[in-house]
């Protein structure tokens, strides 16, 4: 507990800014999903016809998972793209059901009497909605309201891997380094920012039911609207004029290289925009396609296999080759490899190693009947992950694959929750927690030579741009990129500084 509260008075300035766009998030989708669901609970309510439908399509995008939703989200114009507008409609849908179906539930609550009496004193429908039917439905909206929130809360996390900040980026980077307490310092205030708005709202909702509700109406419509207008200031969506954004995925390799790209474009005299930690290859790829991000790290057999959907040459000059053909057709230039190829590396613990005298991968199919894998989202489903594997080395395993992040799949075989998993080659964590490369004898995996790739216009808009990325070239070794790997994984120290330290020992 101590740690954590010190690393919060050491990063204060940068907590404060990211609760900041956390609430944000939550109050701009969840009043927009207000102003959005209250109609159309009412027409729901007094169309049953159109209702329906209505909440057939609530109950619908309820049910996608967040990072799919925002992959569907990321390459549509106007709504799409990353940072908080995609965040802010993936929220809001999430927001529409409770908000929808609660607006149905208390129009449909009130006494038919009371509607009855409003009809023979002579209101309009439109008197009778305003006048009686919503102010006796509120406290039911307002419930609806205070699900919306604390769902949003949650959500709202997964935001930091599309580039949209809140408290998500400090679960991520915790996750990337296996640090408890950076996942804590995220977690912790996310908690209790729920609880604080499910506080204010079941206060809302006691006071409107006990009556308490003079000028309400006026009062949560301002608010709405000022919410509403907050949006246009938000700092962290703008994009400062004449900068280059980098990006990365999620995981502390490609940190610590777009910190390396950063790092290097700034000493080029650029102003750099960072959308680190973002989503896997599909949604930096996808970034870098529609011009959010200009440059990112990219291997070459991810490139061929899992974007572009081909077989991966064994040869790395024509993986390479292909990788640089394959992008030119996209308006993508693939610079000079930077030194080092992190190839899937299939690992098991050591004592198993030792014991089964386990070397290779065929070795596997001795012990797979009794044994579990543990394998990332991205090599379940890739061409050169799990299904060529198998069927390779012709191996069966006793219990189908747990998938799990990256982040956590290290520690997960070695504490014995699987027996082997694919990790990459220069992970830091491979030593430490004694784990066991296995020879692949079959030469099943590609080359993976880590290359910056960049939108073409960009390289022609920015001439540092190119200059960085030649500096770059060749002179991150596999031995280097370990290191830097585990100063982040082990020692716990911060990207930023790992990557500066580096680029100062290279001399620039």
């Amino acid at each position: 507990m101590t740690a954590l509260f010190d690393f919060w008075i050491a990063h204060r300035a940068e907590l404060a800014r990211l609760v900041e766009q956390h609430v944000l998030l939550v109050l701009v989708s969840t009043a927009v999903a207000v102003l959005a669901g209250v109609p159309a609970g009412v027409l729901a309510a007094r169309r049953p016809a159109l209702g329906r439908p209505l909440l057939f399509l609530a109950n619908v995008a309820q049910t996608i998972p967040s990072l799919a939703l925002f992959g569907f989200l990321l390459p549509l114009p106007f709504i799409g793209g990353i940072g908080p507008r995609t965040a802010l409609v993936a929220l809001t849908l999430y927001a529409l059901l409770p908000i929808v179906r609660t607006t149905v539930a208390g129009l449909r609550g009130i006494d038919r009497a009371i509607v009855e009496a409003g009809v023979a004193m002579g209101m309009t429908s439109r008197q009778l909605l305003w006048m009686v039917e919503l102010p006796l439905a509120l406290p039911s909206v307002v419930a609806g309201v205070r699900v919306a929130a604390v769902i949003g809360v949650g959500t709202a996390t997964i935001a930091a891997a599309i580039g949209a900040g809140g408290l998500g980026e400090y679960i991520f980077r915790g996750l990337a380094m296996v640090d408890t307490t950076t996942i804590l310092a995220g977690a912790v205030p996310a908690a209790a920012l729920a609880l604080v708005a499910d506080g204010l709202l079941a206060w809302l909702e006691h006071a409107l039911k006990a009556g308490r509700h003079v000028g309400r109406v006026a009062g949560i419509t301002a608010a709405l609207v000022l919410i509403v207008a907050g949006v246009l200031a938000w700092p962290a969506a703008a994009r400062p004029a004449g900068s280059a954004t980098v990006g990365s995925k999620n995981f502390t390799e490609q940190v610590i290289l777009g910190e390396l790209l950063a790092q290097a474009l700034e000493a080029e005299g650029l102003a750099v925009t960072r959308r680190l930690n973002l989503g896997g290859t599909f949604i930096c790829d996808r970034a870098l396609r529609s011009g959010d991000i200009d440059v990112y790290v990219e291997y070459t057999g991810t490139a061929v296999s899992a974007i572009f959907n081909e077989r991966v040459p064994h040869d790395p000059g024509e993986a390479l080759q292909t990788t640089r053909e394959r992008y030119a057709a996209l308006g993508v230039t693939v610079g000079a490899p930077l030194g080092f190829n992190n190839t899937f590396a299939i690992l098991v613990r050591g004592d198993d190693a030792r014991r089964l005298d386990l070397r290779s991968i065929e070795d596997l199919g001795r012990v797979a009947g009794r044994w579990r894998p543990g394998f990332g989202y991205e090599f379940l489903q890739r061409a050169d992950g799990y299904p060529g594997l198998i069927e390779t080395y012709g191996l069966k395993f006793g219990q189908p694959p747990a998938a799990m992040d990256l982040s956590l799949i290290y520690k997960a075989l070695a504490d014995g929750q699987v027996d082997v998993i694919a990790g990459d080659a220069t992970s830091a964590l491979i030593d430490p927690l004694d784990l066991v490369a296995l020879d692949d004898t079959r030469r099943y995996f590609p080359p993976y030579d880590a290359v910056p790739v960049a939108r073409t216009s960009s390289l022609l808009e920015h001439a540092g741009l190119r200059r960085a990325l030649d500096r770059l070239a060749g002179r991150i070794t596999a031995a280097d990129m370990r290191r830097m790997n585990r100063a982040v994984d082990v020692d716990r120290r911060p990207p930023a500084d790992v990557a500066r330290e580096f680029l100062a020992r290279q001399g620039g």
